[in-house]
């Protein structure tokens, strides 16, 4: 699983061949090795193949309601009302290990190569040294890792959809959009003072955004740009933007990922200390199931920044396009 990521996954029942198409990569980082990640981490992911998680993962069904770009929409498959669902999640405690295995190394190797941290957080070793290979095929593994992750759950989310309505989920047009990495760092060639250079692109806290015509995005989206999902928070909305030609030359081809905190998950505690944060939501028509109750007051609205004051950004930025709006109308938290 670890080196074939969504091909596993769909070898064993979980998804259709048409779902490979939508993912970025199809579903597989090159080059892992589950030899350079550790007993601790494999262990630790094991058992978490198929969760959400806590923190800020979820699961939304939601619906579009409004769109900017119909044409865009259109052939995303996305019309107003339709119901949607978005799911985010990653690779788990198999990979929070994997980050903190190769601190240790990359402290090392900051040392060993002479490199000055102004933070520690900040350790690194070269790319084409031993450690840097090292972490790129673990890391490679922890990518597979979320693809599969994320196809099980939406696998078994079609098949709850399927029992729910008694249909098949052919037939419901559970079509998976798009699945796009965030949190992760890729091998790609840009623009760089002129020229095509190969680079190491880090995206934290940031998803791709690919524009018009790019050959890794796939043939049904290169007339509008990769589609670039940006959440928001369980009280509000997210938005599906496009990646730009303008956004490829200034970010290498990059945006956010999400909304962003405005308060850290003891502040978002203390702000919601006596509100009954699930009975709140339920009056605006959304409801919400978390693994605790600690965890829905950790994700309180006012936790975020107001996503759609982001998007606006990335739109009049240029960065990325607005193609709609989505709105949450039931919420599960891990």
């Amino acid at each position: 699983m670890l080196v074939d990521g969504v091909k596993w996954a769909l070898k064993n029942g979980y998804g259709t061949t048409q779902d490979q198409t939508y993912i970025e990569d199809n579903g597989c980082i090159a080059k892992a090795n589950p030899d350079k990640i550790s007993e601790r981490a494999l262990e630790r992911g094991k058992g978490q193949l198929g969760t959400l998680g806590s923190g800020n993962h979820f699961l939304e069904v939601g619906f579009v309601e409004e769109i900017y770009d119909p044409e865009a929409a259109a052939v995303m498959g996305l019309e107003k009302d339709q119901v949607t669902v978005l799911i985010h999640t990653g690779s788990r405690g198999l990979g929070h290990q994997i980050c903190d295995d190769y601190i240790s190394v990359m402290l090392n190797a900051s040392k060993r190569y002479g490199i000055s941290l102004p933070d520690r957080q900040l350790c690194c070793a070269p790319i084409d040294s031993q450690e840097g290979k090292d972490y790129l095929e673990a890391m490679a593994g922890a990518a597979n890792f979320a693809f599969v992750n994320r196809q099980m759950i939406m696998h078994w989310t079609r098949e709850v959809f399927g029992k729910v309505f008694q249909k098949k989920p052919e037939d419901l047009r559970l079509e998976l959009v798009y699945d796009v990495c965030h949190n992760i760092a890729k091998i790609e060639t840009h623009k760089v003072e002129g020229g095509d250079l190969t680079v190491c692109v880090h995206r934290k806290g940031a998803t791709r955004a690919f524009p018009p015509g790019h050959p890794d995005i796939p043939e049904k989206y290169r007339p509008i740009g990769q589609p670039v999902l940006v959440p928001g928070d369980m009280g509000r909305y997210s938005f599906i933007m496009t990646g730009t030609e303008n956004g490829y030359q200034e970010t290498f081809g990059s945006a956010c990922h999400g909304a962003g905190r405005r308060l850290s998950r003891h502040q978002a505690k203390k702000a919601a200390k006596g509100r009954s944060v699930s009975r709140e939501l339920e009056d605006r028509g959304i409801i919400v199931r978390g693994a605790s109750m600690r965890t829905i007051v950790e994700e309180i609205s006012e936790a975020y920044k107001d996503v759609d004051n982001v998007v606006s950004v990335l739109h009049q930025a240029g960065i990325a396009k607005k193609i709609v709006k989505l709105v949450p109308m039931a919420v599960i938290k891990g």
